[in-house]
């Protein structure tokens, strides 16, 4: 058992001591959006829900679910519980898929956020003696400034380069010699290229471990980045709807990611039928921000297809914990009436000595769905004879038809020809015409 907490008093607190936290708050997070927020009171008078219903964290299943649509319909403020002048930040997301979502914070927000990812930090074996290189995008989005305020909270060296400029990235961890980078997965790699390409022998460099996440990875793809990196990398999981990055984190055990349940209630549904499903079941993930006093939001629907425990780590917390996303049900592709992940066709990538880069792309020609996935070849593959290649496309079709039950063409692509991403990496080109 390990002895790096940043809050051992609620990480390790017996069930029933969480369980009375969570239901105090959820009394009054539901009296504040009630009385606060025209939505939610709709919402309970429509269905005769009334706020004294509510007496504890069992009673949560009599709340109505809430959805990304209900923020974008009450754009930019409506969802706020709190006066625009108690407000101190605001975020949003980028807006890709809609109308963005907007975030708001109180200073107990950002403090009890900060808590969040001070916990991930300290999981992933973070100190205040530590530097903290925080490749995240600084501004609107929540991954630069969440894991900056949780790198000063633990009273670590927070080093802002923000996302880009990979050279300057790889010169700042010859230079600065930060012991932990934080950025998304596919960034990581990124990286580690610009690492091999400026002839750097990366176990010179002194960095020991990342905290990535704000996008979906397989295990195939942590290995990769730990090989090619030298480090140990570790998943933190957040959603800017619900506070950003550190709603879940990784601890040294590796064994799923611990919720912060005293401020994110967890459930699992099933997303068609939205019934409650037990431990080690996958269904989508849903919270209720019991810890949010700007946004507090009622069940959301993250959309994440995910499941939970609630047995105890062999770290010794005992906060419950989530299995990584698998993909979400929103990112689902449905191919010829099979359902798809897109982290399903990374597994097949990797498992099969490939490179961790590649875009899927559907098409639909004679009425019928056509599912293409390019690969990037390595420099040594690319040089092998046009036979070798055209066997190794067949081999990850056939192994891609048995992962998924459906065929896909599979074209292997010269080195360094598809996208790089500072950001959350863009996968997936959808052409059909719904």
């Amino acid at each position: 058992m390990c002895n790096n907490y940043y809050d051992k008093a609620v990480e390790t607190a017996p069930r029933g001591k969480l369980k009375d936290i969570q239901s105090e708050r959820l009394v009054r997070t539901v009296k504040s959006c009630y009385e606060n927020i025209p939505f939610y009171r709709r919402m309970f008078d429509e269905i005769g829900l009334k706020t004294n219903d509510i007496k504890s964290i069992d009673d949560i299943t009599k709340i109505p679910f809430t959805v990304k649509q209900d923020l974008r319909d009450n754009y930019p403020f409506g969802l706020f519980a709190v006066a625009k002048d108690e407000l101190v930040r605001i975020h949003s997301s980028s807006g890709t898929t809609g109308k963005q979502t907007v975030v708001g914070y109180t200073q107990g927000d950002i403090d009890r956020w900060s808590q969040g990812v001070a916990r991930a930090i300290v999981g992933a074996g973070g100190t205040k003696d530590d530097s903290i290189q925080i490749s995240y995008g600084y501004g609107l989005f929540t991954g630069g400034l969440g894991l900056h305020y949780g790198a000063e909270k633990i009273g670590a060296t927070a080093i802002p380069v923000s996302s880009g400029n990979t050279k300057r990235q790889v010169q700042i961890l010859q230079d600065f010699e930060p012991d932990i980078i934080c950025c998304t997965p596919s960034y990581a790699l990124t990286i580690a290229e610009m690492v091999k390409e400026m002839g750097i022998d990366p176990s010179s460099l002194k960095l020991r471990a990342g905290i990535l996440g704000a996008e979906p990875w397989t295990d195939e793809m942590r290995r990769e980045i730990e090989e090619k990196l030298k480090i140990k990398a570790y998943d933190i999981y957040g959603l800017s709807e619900i506070a950003g990055p550190g709603v879940a984190y990784e601890c040294r055990e590796q064994d799923g990611m611990h919720i912060c349940e005293d401020f994110f209630y967890p459930e699992i549904v099933d997303p068609d039928t939205l019934e409650p499903l037990p431990d080690g079941e996958y269904g989508e993930l849903v919270f209720t921000c019991i810890g949010k006093e700007a946004l507090p939001l009622l069940r959301y629907r993250t959309r994440d297809i995910s499941y939970i425990t609630h047995e105890k780590c062999a770290c010794g917390r005992t906060l419950v914990r989530m299995q990584k996303p698998r993909g979400r049900s929103d990112d689902m592709l449905i191919i010829r009436g099979v359902n798809v992940f897109p982290s399903q066709i990374e597994h097949v990538i990797l498992s099969l000595g490939m490179e961790p880069n590649y875009q899927i792309i559907v098409d639909r020609v004679n009425n019928s769905d056509v599912l293409t996935v390019c690969v990037e070849m390595s420099e040594a593959f690319f040089s092998d004879e046009v036979k070798k290649i055209e066997n190794k496309e067949r081999e990850i079709s056939a192994s891609m038809q048995s992962m998924l039950g459906v065929s896909a063409k599979v074209r292997l692509v010269e080195p360094r020809s598809l996208p790089r991403f500072e950001g959350k990496a863009v996968r997936v080109t959808d052409n059909r015409k719904f």
